[in-house]
């Protein structure tokens, strides 16, 4: 017996927020079903925690001006009027001290945020996300082929591992440093720590070898003579734009021609500028790919001082993870050719 009794009010889902949908809709073909995840599941836990962002963020408002006024009156008083350096210096600390007080339930909201934003995206994709993983071993491999300079000490972040379409890859921010030492000029030994790169690094496992290396670098003007390894060559291609930017070298022009296509070049590119990084390299070796960006950090929930709930956190999201899925469907649909 069918049951032909209308729907009761309220039964079925709720209609999508439009506000919603307009914040996503500029995501690429086959992530529209974000709209209803965002609203049915990340925004709840978002809004679970409103309440503790309006009250970190006044904390930290609150701590801004009087901190901020208690060191500068400080300083102003103890160098102007009471001519009193040490007043001014104790005032500075507790002054600007306090200020990183009232910030700390906002840094501490935004590591919160960033869970509640990463984990249901990564698990809708089949991946896994680790916030803090500690030594990242494919990092020596991106040393190896010459897209990441020795290092003396690491740390690692964010790290996403999974597989698309076949092709395992893994996502992670390194911050490389090289010890540093000098002598002054009483003979004294001295130590400093440098930053040689802090980024985006990234491995991509493909199914089939590549014969040649192909290393794909930052145009270095002048510099460009000297190669970019041994047994290399700079390439020929046939993308000017691509070749005012970058410059490229392979132990197999053939090879590299095939891989470097004009789509998978423009990929490049477009992750250049969703990462919002710069100096892109990358390098086929092997069978597999790896990237490096240096810039900003990745998976990061956006500004307290908005409210948690805004889809545009999202978007932003979903955009980093496009833009890595890009590069796999492109050589994927260039190797099944």
């Amino acid at each position: 017996m069918t049951d032909d009794r209308p729907d009761l009010p309220g039964s079925g889902p709720d209609p999508i927020d439009p506000a919603i949908t307009s914040a996503l809709s500029s995501l690429p073909e086959g992530f529209s079903h974000f709209a209803r995840i965002f609203q049915d599941e990340i925004r709840p836990a978002l809004q679970a925690r409103e309440g503790d962002r309006i009250a970190a963020v006044a904390k930290a408002r609150q701590a801004r001006y009087v901190g901020g006024g208690i060191g500068i009156a400080g300083v102003l008083l103890g160098l102007f009027v009471a001519k009193l350096p040490i007043l001014a210096v104790v005032a500075a600390i507790v002054g600007f001290g306090y200020v990183w007080w009232g910030a700390r339930d906002v840094a501490k909201l935004g590591k919160e945020a960033k869970s509640l934003l990463v984990a249901p995206v990564a698990r809708q994709f089949e991946l896994n996300f680790t916030e803090s993983p500690g030594q990242v071993a494919s990092i020596y491999q991106h040393r190896e082929v010459g897209i990441v300079p020795g290092w003396d000490r690491a740390s690692y972040e964010d790290l996403v591992t999974g597989t698309r379409k076949g092709v395992a890859f893994e996502l992670f921010e390194a911050h490389l440093e090289e010890r540093r030492r000098s002598t002054d000029s009483k003979g004294r030994t001295q130590t400093r720590w440098v930053t040689v790169f802090k980024g985006q690094c990234l491995r991509f496992q493909f199914d089939k070898t590549f014969y040649g290396r192909t290393l794909v670098t930052r145009d270095a003007g002048f510099f460009n003579r000297f190669g970019g390894g041994k047994g290399m060559q700079r390439a020929m291609l046939e993308d000017p734009e691509f070749e005012r930017i970058f410059e490229v070298y392979t132990t197999d022009q053939v090879e590299s021609r095939y891989l470097l296509t004009p789509d998978l070049m423009q990929k490049l590119v477009d992750l250049e500028k969703t990462f919002h990084g710069g100096k892109l390299k990358c390098c086929f070796d092997s069978g597999e790919l790896f990237i490096t960006l240096q810039g900003s950090d990745l998976f990061e929930p956006g500004s307290m001082f908005k409210r948690l709930d805004d889809p545009d956190r999202v978007r932003e999201l979903l955009s980093d993870f496009a833009a890595v899925f890009n590069i796999i469907d492109v050589v994927v649909a260039k190797r099944r050719r």
